[in-house]
C-alpha cells in the first residue's frame, strides 16, 4: 500500500519523474504475488489502483543505489541496517544514515506502521490512514529537497 500511496502523492505534487520509488520486503515470502486483496480493496475505496503491484524482495545492491531507504517497522529497520553493516564490498558504504524508520520521517515519533496482513478491513483502513498522512509529510519533504539548489541538499 505504501508504494501506491507515495506514487500517487508524488504524481499529484508533480514529482513523479524526479523521485524513484521502489517497494520490497526483507523476506521472500510473497515474491511475485499480487497485493493482498484486503489491501487492494482499501486502496480502491480511496481511489488508488494497486492492481499492478507485485511483491519483491529487497536487493542489497539498492543500499548503494538509493538515497533513502524507509522501513515500516523496527524489525525491518534492523534487517536493513544489518545488511548494510555486512555489506557486499563497498555497496553498503555510508548506507546507515540513509536507512530510516518511516515513522520518524513521517512524523509519527518513530512509531511502527503495523502490518495488517491477516487482519480485518478495519486494520487495513487504519494502516492506509497512517500511510496517507505520513506520505503527505514525506512528499512535502521531498518537494523541498528536490527544489532546493544543489548546494543546499
Amino acid at each position: 500500500m505504501a508504494e501506491v500511496v507515495l506514487r500517487a502523492q508524488l504524481d499529484a505534487a508533480g514529482l513523479a519523474a524526479k523521485v524513484l520509488v521502489d517497494s520490497a520486503g526483507t523476506g521472500d515470502w510473497h515474491v511475485g504475488e499480487p497485493m493482498n486483496v484486503r489491501a487492494r480493496d482499501q486502496l480502491e475505496r480511496r481511489g488508488y489502483d494497486g492492481s499492478a503491484h507485485r511483491a519483491r524482495q529487497f536487493d542489497p545492491r539498492w543500499l548503494a543505489e538509493r538515497d533513502l531507504l524507509l522501513a515500516m517497522d523496527n524489525s525491518n529497520l534492523a534487517t536493513l541496517r544489518a545488511l548494510a553493516a555486512r555489506g557486499a564490498g563497498d555497496t553498503a558504504a555510508g548506507a546507515g544514515p540513509r536507512i530510516r524508520l518511516f515513522g520518524e520521517v513521517a512524523g509519527f515519533g518513530g512509531a511502527d506502521v503495523p502490518d495488517p496482513y491477516g487482519g480485518s478491513p478495519v486494520e487495513f483502513a487504519r494502516v492506509l490512514d497512517m500511510l496517507e498522512t505520513g506520505m503527505a509529510r514525506l512528499t512535502a519533504q521531498l518537494r523541498a529537497l528536490v527544489s532546493a539548489p544543489a548546494g543546499e541538499r
